[in-house]
C-alpha cells in the first residue's frame, strides 16, 4: 500500500513539474482597451473571441495557448488580445465604438459575424480583419495556422498546400527563426 502511495505521489509531482512548465509558456493576453493604446509596428493583432460558457474556449486556453511553441510564436509575432464576445461594455477599435448586444442577442457588436466560439481573428496593424479562424485547434494544428500568418506565407501559398508541405519544407525554417 505504501508503495502505491509513493508511486502516485511521484507521478503527481512529475505531472506538477510538467504543468508548471506549461504555465511558464502562457501567452500574456491584452484587453481591447490596452490594444487601443498601443501601436504594434510590424506585428499583427491576434484576437481570441471567447465566451464564459464555451468549453472549447477553455480547452484551447488550457491545451493550446500554453504550448511553448504556440506561446513563442504569439509573443514574437502577434499582439494577443482576448475578447469576451458577450461583454457588456462599450469598446473602441480603431476609432469605431462597438456596443454590447441587446435583446435576445448576447453577442457584442464587435463579435458580429463570428459564427461560433472559440474564433481567432487575425487583424492587420491598422485594425482591419485579415482572417477569421473558427473553432478549436490543438497545439500542433495551431502552430501551422499561426506560422502561416506570422511568416507571411499566406501571401505565397494556399492553406491546403501549406499544411501538406509544412513538416518537410516549412517547419525547419520556423524552428530556426524561433531559436
Amino acid at each position: 500500500m505504501n508503495r502505491i502511495i509513493k508511486i502516485v505521489l511521484c507521478a503527481s509531482m512529475a505531472l506538477g513539474i510538467q504543468i508548471a512548465g506549461h504555465v511558464n509558456a502562457q501567452t500574456q493576453w491584452n484587453t481591447i482597451q490596452q490594444a487601443n493604446q498601443v501601436r504594434i509596428g510590424q506585428k499583427v493583432y491576434l484576437v481570441d473571441f471567447y465566451t464564459d460558457w464555451c468549453g472549447y474556449c477553455k480547452k484551447m486556453d488550457r491545451d493550446t495557448y500554453t504550448d511553448p511553441t504556440v506561446a513563442k510564436i504569439i509573443d514574437r509575432y502577434f499582439y494577443p488580445v482576448k475578447f469576451n464576445a458577450e461583454s457588456r461594455n462599450d469598446i473602441e477599435w480603431f476609432g469605431t465604438t462597438y456596443k454590447p448586444g441587446s435583446g435576445r442577442s448576447r453577442a457584442h457588436e464587435f463579435a458580429r459575424g463570428i459564427q461560433g466560439y472559440p474564433t481567432t481573428v487575425i487583424y492587420t496593424a491598422d485594425g482591419k480583419p485579415l482572417q477569421a479562424i473558427p473553432g478549436y485547434y490543438g497545439p500542433k494544428e495551431f502552430v501551422v495556422v499561426l506560422w502561416y500568418f506570422a511568416s507571411g506565407d499566406y501571401n505565397r501559398y494556399g492553406f491546403e498546400r501549406y499544411q501538406r508541405i509544412f513538416d518537410k519544407e516549412i517547419r525547419p525554417s520556423m524552428e530556426q527563426a524561433l531559436k
